[in-house]
């Protein structure tokens, strides 16, 4: 028997990585926004699910890098916490058309939903990590991680400081995310001005923080994004607890760091590792 689409590997990737999101309890309500990069052969075995007469929406500005490119995307309104009942009424999959003016909906975001608010902001982003990782990175993340959120009412919201900090808050941190952490300064969500500046800031980090809002991850994969918020807003989490028993006391050094690089082959960002021995 052919398996419908809801059985494909990248529906049932973005049933899981939703929930696990919410039971983490980063996307409350409608908070949250997940998309992925398809091939055609991804989406090809399942043209029998498609829409007869696929909606077509215009882009606020044109994407030809991503000209034809399929994406399965989180629906604007939509609660985390129900894809996994109803996925085609809160997830779909969408096709960029030839000269990257707009998309197609081909499947889900039924009763006339459309795709998240943020997708200027992914659609950016994705463009910014195709070039970054030579196309390797598919996957990207937005949620609102609370220990992430709440470290940037209290550090400084700079780059190189946020970066060493998260490095020492917990050892695997510098390996997971070597490339440091870009961090806008507050701005007005869904908007492309927004979109832009991520999107800048992709092209360095696969981590992007939105100050007393939310964070931006990208990877290879749903896993791959997931992971890597997750390993930033558990040291997010220890910091958090080390500042509430008032600061820190000691901590992994500079020469710590260095080492701890040289072991797993990653290069650091130089700036972070500079700033303080």
């Amino acid at each position: 028997m052919m398996q419908t689409i809801t059985h494909s590997w990248f529906v049932q990737g973005m049933i899981k990585a939703t929930s696990d999101a919410w039971l983490k309890g980063w996307d409350e309500r409608n908070g949250g926004n997940l998309t992925l990069r398809l091939d055609e052969a991804d989406i090809a075995p399942f043209s029998a699910d498609f829409s007869e007469k696929p909606r077509y929406i215009a882009l606020s500005q044109p994407m030809p890098q991503l000209a034809n490119t399929p994406f399965i995307v989180t629906g604007s309104g939509k609660f985390f916490r129900n894809v996994q009942l109803d996925p085609a009424a809160n997830i779909g999959v969408i096709k960029i058309d030839s000269d990257g003016a707009g998309y197609h909906i081909l499947w889900g975001l039924t009763d006339d939903a459309v795709p998240t608010s943020e997708l200027p902001a992914h659609l950016l982003s994705h463009c910014a990590r195709i070039r970054a990782t030579g196309g390797k990175d598919r996957a990207i993340m937005h949620c609102h991680a609370t220990n992430l959120i709440a470290l940037t009412y209290v550090l400084e919201n700079n780059r190189d400081l946020f970066t060493r900090k998260l490095w020492e808050g917990s050892t695997e941190c510098l390996v997971v995310f070597p490339d440091g952490v870009g961090i806008l300064p507050w701005m007005v969500p869904g908007t492309d001005e927004i979109g832009q500046s991520t999107a800048t800031e992709m092209q360095q980090h696969s981590l992007v923080l939105w100050p007393f809002h939310g964070v931006f991850g990208s990877g290879p994969t749903l896993d791959d994004a997931f992971g890597l918020i997750d390993t930033a807003e558990k040291s997010a989490d220890v910091l958090v607890k080390v500042y509430s028993m008032g600061g820190m006391q000691q901590t992994i050094s500079r020469q710590a760091l260095i080492a701890l690089a040289q072991r797993f082959s990653v290069t650091p960002l130089q700036s972070a590792l500079d700033l303080y021995h």
